[in-house]
C-alpha cells in the first residue's frame, strides 16, 4: 500500500471510529455529532418542483426511453380508417353484459364522456350546450362520419374510436385503460341497442297497423 492510500485509509477509519463514537450517546437529549448527515437524512424535493440534481432541473424524471408500464396492453390496429375497419372485423367485447359491467360502464361514461354526448347519447351534454363545439352525431339517429349508422357501430368500432379519437374528440386511452374502455363499449352499446329496439318496435306498429282505402 502506498503512502497516498495509507494516509486516506487512516483518515477514513478515524473519521468513521469519531463518527460512531460521536454519534453514540446514552443521553437521548443529546444525540451525538452526525458525520456526513446527507448520506442518512438527504434533503426531499416536491414532485414539480425545481431540482439542481439533474439537467433539466426537474424533480420528476420521464421514463427511460422503451419503457413499458406494468401491465400495459398493445392495440396492435392503427390509428387509421383501415385500422379502424380492421378492429371492427376482429375485436368483440370481452367481458360479459351484466348489471355491475353495465353499471361501471355507465359510471365511467358519465365522467368522460356525458358532458359532449349527454346523458343518452343525444349529442346534447352540457359542453355542446354552450355553443362553442359541434355536436357529435347522437348514438340513436346519428350518422358516422366514417360510414354507416352510429347505433349500428361493432364493439371494436366503438373501442377503437375511444382508444385514438376521431374528428374533435381526443383520444381517451391515457384517461381509461383497456378494461374500462369496454365497459364504456358495453354502456354505450346498450344505448345504441336499445334505438335499434324502439326502432324494431316502430315498424312492426306501423306494418300492422290497419290500411283504410277510400
Amino acid at each position: 500500500m502506498n503512502t497516498m492510500k495509507k494516509s486516506i485509509y487512516i483518515v477514513l477509519t478515524a473519521a468513521a471510529a469519531i463518527s460512531l463514537v460521536a454519534s453514540c450517546s446514552k443521553d437521548p437529549k443529546k444525540p451525538g455529532l452526525e458525520f456526513m448527515p446527507d448520506m442518512y437524512r438527504s434533503p426531499s424535493y416536491e414532485v414539480y418542483s425545481g431540482n439542481p440534481n439533474f439537467k433539466d432541473s426537474l424533480t420528476m424524471q420521464k421514463p427511460v426511453d422503451g419503457t413499458i408500464p406494468r401491465g400495459y396492453e398493445f392495440f396492435h390496429y392503427p390509428s387509421t380508417l383501415e385500422g379502424y375497419e380492421a378492429a371492427g372485423h376482429d375485436l368483440k367485447n370481452p367481458f360479459e353484459a351484466d348489471s355491475t359491467h353495465l353499471a361501471q360502464g355507465k359510471a365511467l361514461f358519465t365522467i368522460f364522456c356525458m358532458h359532449c354526448h349527454g346523458e343518452s347519447g343525444q349529442a346534447d351534454g352540457s359542453l355542446i350546450a354552450t355553443g362553442k363545439f359541434p355536436p357529435p352525431p347522437s348514438y340513436t339517429t346519428g350518422k358516422s362520419s366514417r360510414g354507416g349508422d352510429v347505433k349500428d357501430l361493432s364493439d371494436g368500432k366503438i373501442f377503437h374510436t375511444i382508444t385514438y379519437g376521431v374528428n374533435m374528440m381526443g383520444s381517451h386511452a391515457s384517461q381509461l385503460n383497456p378494461t374500462e374502455r369496454w365497459k364504456v363499449v358495453m354502456y354505450v352499446r346498450s344505448i345504441m341497442q336499445g334505438a335499434k329496439a324502439a326502432t324494431t318496435d316502430s315498424t312492426a306498429t306501423a306494418s300492422a297497423a290497419p290500411v283504410t282505402t277510400k
